[in-house]
């Protein structure tokens, strides 16, 4: 029978079975699976009828789990899910392994015990048990049981019935990432991993949302797409001219025009896009948590911020994913962290204090300096990089490695490098410096806050300096509307943020 154009249409998969020698193209496997359903009437799709007998897995296995070993509840219930894996030891016996609601089930039809009033033929049990494929959904009707192996099960009194058929062979597992990536759906199917991610970011994102309700934040969503980016160091997706617009980097800017408008207390979950490339580090779209605060400094900001990490920490040793490493003990049940300040703690590693970075020579006295001391980024790799990216690949070599087993805080950064934050001269370095924090773990950036420059003088120099800075040059951009806003009188506030994937 030749399959609908639906079928014929499928682009051949590349999924490799573990185990398997050679992988056909599976359209072949489409049209036979498609023939074998129809021949068995089993291409239907039918609806689904509540009629009070039905639960989920997990519900089933928290009522019967303390079922007897051979003994079976005389009581009729509907399960459903999908298969895992069958298994038939004889043409009388049959066991089905079902997931959902991530809970497992086995189920098991033995012949001899199936209702008699529904007059299953062993031809018909035989049929079924070839019918039925790893991936197929199906819907159950037995009593529960515990097999003499101590497994619970539901004993089924009739044939199961096939809900949603698989149409292509699910895998064992997908090896290739970019197999994994093109085809998430598969991807969840059989790596535990995956589905646990999700599970655990649900957890995560709840959390925040509930960390910063406690505290008495308003949750706002602020534009996606609007004529500025705003808000952080980094390349947008843009739309064409005549009238560009541009996916937000960083929802900052507008936050804190609602902190000018009196919001006090703010806080966003929400997408943010930078054009910069994709590896297993940056992702083009993520997920970013921001809050600002009035009348907040640094060191609010870090109590905040180790508060929250270990709350969350503590709630996230007690969840049960069994796919992803343990999450006890964790470092970030301890607070406070240590703190590293950026110009002292780089000074220390290179033995030698660094050159006066406001200064118009700041760039070539700070190669100078490395290269009187050898230092690796001295070479021709570094020429191109300006002060701001040459101070943040420093600090990548010496200080961000600090935090390889436990985490801690990046403090008082050089005010190139921060040109949205409050800046003042350090008493121990006598440079400028900002005030601000990052917090990282494992030599990656996980947090980043700092006391808003709130000065529209001097944020005006500051976004002039920042574009005048790079060594490629360039138009001076400056988002005016931000600048407006603080001329109306942004209060002394502090905020931060964290991002990550998905």
């Amino acid at each position: 029978m030749r399959p609908p154009a639906c079928l014929r249409s499928l682009r051949p998969h590349a999924w490799k079975l573990v185990g398997a020698r050679n992988t056909a193209p599976l359209r072949f496997y489409h049209a036979a699976r498609y023939d074998e359903l129809v021949k068995a009437g089993a291409l239907k799709y039918p609806r689904i009828q509540n009629d009070g007998m039905s639960m989920s897995l997990p519900d089933f296995r928290e009522k019967y789990g303390q079922v007897e070993e051979g003994h079976v509840i005389e009581e009729e219930v509907v399960v459903r899910g999908r298969v895992r894996f069958v298994r038939t030891p004889s043409s009388k016996l049959m066991f089905l392994a079902l997931s959902s609601d991530f809970a497992n089930l086995q189920a098991m039809f033995d012949f001899a015990k199936l209702d008699p009033t529904k007059h299953v033929t062993h031809d018909a049990f035989k049929q079924t048990s070839k019918l039925l494929k790893r991936g197929d959904i199906v819907s159950i009707t037995g009593k529960a049981t515990r097999t003499p192996t101590g497994e619970l099960t539901i004993l089924g009194s009739r044939l199961p019935t096939l809900l949603t058929p698989s149409l292509v062979p699910l895998p064992v597992r997908l090896q290739d990432e970019d197999t994994r990536i093109r085809n998430r759906h598969i991807d969840m199917l059989v790596n535990p991993r995956t589905t646990d991610t999700l599970r655990l970011r649900a957890h995560l994102i709840r959390h925040l949302r509930d960390f910063f309700h406690a505290r008495a934040f308003l949750e706002v969503q602020t534009p996606i797409l609007a004529s500025a980016a705003g808000g952080a160091v980094a390349t947008p997706f843009t739309t064409p001219a005549p009238n560009p617009l541009a996916l937000r980097i960083a929802p900052e800017l507008w936050l804190k025009r609602l902190v000018v408008g009196g919001l006090d207390r703010v806080f966003e979950l929400g997408p943010s896009f930078r054009n910069e490339g994709l590896d297993h580090t940056h992702n083009p779209e993520f997920t970013t948590c921001e809050f600002y605060q009035s009348y907040a400094s640094l060191p609010d900001l870090i109590a905040t911020t180790e508060t929250l990490l270990a709350s969350l920490a503590h709630t996230t040793a007690a969840l049960a994913l069994p796919s992803l490493p343990p999450f006890s003990p964790s470092p970030f049940t301890s607070p406070p962290y240590p703190q590293y300040p950026f110009l002292p703690t780089l000074a220390s590693h290179l033995g030698h204090p660094l050159p006066d970075l406001s200064l118009p020579t700041a760039l070539p006295d700070l190669r100078a300096l490395l290269t009187q001391h050898a230092h690796p980024l001295a070479g021709p790799a570094a020429a191109a990089l300006d002060l701001p990216a040459l101070l943040d690949k420093l600090a990548a070599h010496h200080i961000e490695p600090l935090s390889a087993t436990t985490p801690c805080f990046i403090t008082h950064h050089p005010v190139c490098l921060s040109p949205l934050a409050k800046s003042f001269r350090c008493p121990t370095t006598n440079q400028l410096v900002s005030a601000r924090a990052e917090l990282f773990f494992g030599g990656r950036e996980l947090a980043n806050m700092y006391e808003e420059e709130n000065d529209p003088f001097a944020q005006r120099e500051k976004f002039v300096a920042q574009a005048q800075a790079a060594e490629k040059g360039g138009p001076v951009v400056i988002d005016e509307g931000y600048v407006e806003a603080l001329e109306a009188g942004l209060p002394p506030t502090g905020g931060g943020g964290a991002g990550w994937r998905g």
